[in-house]
């Protein structure tokens, strides 16, 4: 906690206690469901990295340099905009950041809708995946911050749910929309149809609070109490009420810090653990391997096995219906099972599955196994997130968010570079059989290391 958090630390003590011991209202559900509808577009980014590539003129996308460049594209941006843009919603606020997110975005896709050439193409999507690296670091930061503690995890994961409707829809668009309507390109038709929603979206989430936590670190006490105050009403509550309930068998553990306790002033030199910024940054750098890795080359890997464009859009159309499944599975058991435990359980899977999708030549083996991989997947890249968002002080939250989500952008921008040339040269074995390794070191690294947090307040964390 910095020092910021220091001199404000009585409010932020009260107005953490209020915000975790209210129970589950309808403004939480609303904020949630703007939230996630708004990340739909950061997955349906995702998405088009490769299903793009059957529907572009075939000049585009002749070589594995031209396949690599599209699909990294959109993920340079991001770490960009992760790095660059993380600061800004520290200073300016949460809600404000969100906006200007996702108007970028909607501006930006609508003009990659009109690119003439390869290079315009990528260099649009660069530009695009700038605002979205911003926005999805924001998304852990604010539901971290706003909903209560023992429901945290399972609310993040639905809106997550939500969001990632978007890798099936957009399958189900790239396979079944004609290639042409109204005389343009089907893919043209995609990036319009996503500026459109975006645009819708951005209006309804005019309405979204501030974080009451991130007001309290800025002096804003006033506005903080004001807020807290408004949700208590909307769930029926006096004002400071603790509404939480008991906290089950499954919730509890011995590290577990009560909801009420008092929160302790921070020291008064800023401080992030070391260990726990180090432990973040190797998270993120191989989650890519386990979620983008695999969407962004799943397509691709179908074509390499023999399938033809057709049959590849509609298998990978099928397999991405694990994308919201993983979410909702996450929902199920993030606040029944340690979030470090899930990383790790999570993880493992992405790369037993994985394996099997990889090695499989029957269609049915390799639709199941994929979905398995996209579930896991969802489950591994959802759960790391919101780990990684409690592990930091709400004053500097996103900074380190987004500063550590960068490297994850950058390896997913070099990755299909590395996969698309192992693919190429080994096959889809080989190289899925890589992934499972590094992916291994990576759980064990979360089980050394990683800290308790469920059901536990942010600032005793």
């Amino acid at each position: 906690m910095n020092t910021s958090d220091t001199a404000h630390a009585p409010a932020q003590t009260e107005i953490s206690r209020r915000l975790d011991a209210l129970p589950v209202t309808r403004p939480h559900r609303r904020i949630v469901a703007l939230i996630g509808l708004g990340s739909f577009f950061n997955f349906f980014e995702v998405a088009l990295g490769t299903l793009l590539i059957p529907l572009l003129p075939a000049a585009w996308a002749a070589t594995t340099a031209d396949r690599s460049l599209l699909i990294g594209a959109p993920f340079l941006g991001e770490a960009i905009g992760a790095f660059a843009l993380a600061r800004a919603a520290d200073r300016w606020g949460r809600r404000r950041m969100f906006q200007v997110n996702l108007i970028a975005y909607a501006a930006l896709a609508l003009l990659c809708a009109t690119a003439w050439s390869l290079p315009a193409l990528v260099t649009m999507r660069v530009l695009i995946g700038i605002g979205l690296g911003a926005e999805l670091t924001l998304v852990d930061t604010y539901l971290t911050e706003l909903m209560p503690a023992r429901r945290r995890g399972r609310l993040l994961a639905a809106s997550y749910a939500l969001g990632m409707l978007a890798v099936p829809v957009a399958g189900i668009l790239a396979s079944r929309l004609p290639h042409l309507v109204a005389g343009l390109p089907s893919w043209r038709w995609l990036l319009i149809a996503s500026s459109t929603g975006a645009v819708v979206i951005w209006l309804l989430r005019r309405q979204l609070p501030e974080s009451p936590r991130w007001l309290a670190t800025q002096g804003r006490t006033t506005e903080a109490l004001t807020l807290v105050r408004r949700i208590e009403a909307e769930a029926g509550l006096k004002p400071g009420t603790d509404a939480s309930p008991p906290a089950t068998a499954d919730e509890t553990d011995t590290e577990q810090v009560p909801l009420a306790a008092p929160v302790t002033a921070a020291p008064a030199t800023p401080s992030v653990p070391a260990q726990r910024t180090l432990l973040v940054c190797f998270m993120q750098v191989l989650s890519p391997i386990g979620f983008y890795g695999f969407a962004s080359i799943a397509t691709l890997v179908l074509l390499a096995k023999g399938y033809d464009v057709v049959d590849s859009l509609a298998y990978t159309g099928l397999i991405a219906i694990g994308y919201p499944v993983g979410a909702l599975v996450l929902a199920q058991f993030a606040e029944r099972v340690q979030r470090r435990t899930l990383v790790v359980a999570s993880t493992l899977t992405v790369a037993a599955t994985g394996c099997v999708f990889g090695t499989a030549t029957s269609t049915a083996v390799i639709v199941v196994a994929g979905a398995l991989t996209s579930t896991a997947g969802v489950v591994q890249a959802t759960v790391s997130r919101s780990y990684a968002a409690e592990l930091f002080p709400t004053s500097v939250r996103n900074t380190f968010v987004g500063r550590t989500y960068a490297l994850s952008r950058l390896v997913s921008a070099v990755l299909p570079f590395i996969a698309l040339n192992v693919l190429e040269a080994l096959g889809a074995s080989a190289l899925y059989g890589l992934s499972a390794l590094l992916l291994a070191s990576l759980a064990l690294a979360v089980l050394l290391l990683g800290p308790r947090t469920n059901t536990r307040s942010l600032e005793t964390i």
